[in-house]
C-alpha cells in the first residue's frame, strides 16, 4: 500500500470514525420520519446567539483568506475576496460566554460597487436540546444596520427548516480583526 498524506489520513479517519454531535438516524428513521410528516405540526423556534469572527491577528483566528480576485487588493469593497470560517457560537457577548455551536462556510465579497458578503454556511448546534442539528443560511449580507438572510434548511430537530437569520454587527476592530455579530434566528420546523 502506497504512502498516504496527513491530508489524506485525516479524510479517511474522520470518515471511519463515528462524528461526534451528529444525528444518529440512518436512512430508514429519516424515511419513517417523513412517513409521519402529514401528522405532524409545525413549530417556531426562536434563537438568540453571538457570532465571534475573527480573521486576523496571531490567535484564535476563526476565519481565513482562501481566494480573491484580480482587482480585489485595489477594491474598495473587497470585491472577489473569499473567507472560510469555523466561527464560535456563544450565549453573549464574550467569547467566554457559553458555546452553543459553531457557524462553518464561507463567505464572499460580492458587491462590486457596494460593501455587501454572499453568505453561505450551517448553524451546528453542539450544545443544548438542538446539539446535533443544523441551520443552512444563505444569501446576501449588506453593510447595514440590520441585515436579513434566509434560512433555507436544515437537519436534525431542524429538517424542513425556513425561516430568517437577523444580524446586527456589535463590534468590530479593524486592528485585532474580531468583529461580534448578534443574531436573532426565527425558524418554522416540524
Amino acid at each position: 500500500m502506497e504512502k498516504l498524506g496527513i491530508p489524506v489520513m485525516i479524510l479517511l479517519v474522520a470518515i471511519a470514525m463515528q462524528m461526534v454531535d451528529c444525528v444518529e438516524e440512518g436512512a430508514k428513521e429519516v424515511e419513517e420520519w417523513f412517513d409521519k410528516l402529514p401528522y405532524a405540526k409545525q413549530k417556531v423556534t426562536k434563537l438568540h446567539f453571538f457570532f465571534h469572527d475573527r480573521f486576523a491577528g496571531k490567535h484564535n483566528i476563526t476565519a481565513v483568506r482562501v481566494a480573491h480576485g484580480p482587482g480585489t487588493d485595489k477594491s474598495p469593497t473587497s470585491f472577489g475576496l473569499v473567507f472560510v470560517m469555523d466561527d464560535p457560537l456563544t450565549e453573549g457577548m464574550k467569547p467566554t460566554t457559553k458555546e452553543l455551536g459553531r457557524a462553518q462556510g464561507l463567505y464572499a465579497f460580492s458587491g462590486r460597487d457596494e460593501l455587501s458578503l454572499l453568505m453561505s454556511f450551517n448553524l451546528v448546534f453542539t450544545t443544548g436540546e438542538f446539539n446535533g442539528s443544523t441551520l443552512t443560511i444563505l444569501g446576501r449580507n449588506p453593510a447595514v444596520p440590520h441585515r436579513e438572510m434566509p434560512i433555507v434548511g436544515g437537519s436534525g430537530v431542524f429538517r424542513l427548516a425556513c425561516g430568517v437569520a437577523s444580524a446586527q454587527l456589535r463590534s468590530f476592530n479593524m486592528t485585532t480583526g474580531n468583529a461580534l455579530i448578534e443574531y436573532n434566528v426565527v425558524v418554522i420546523h416540524y
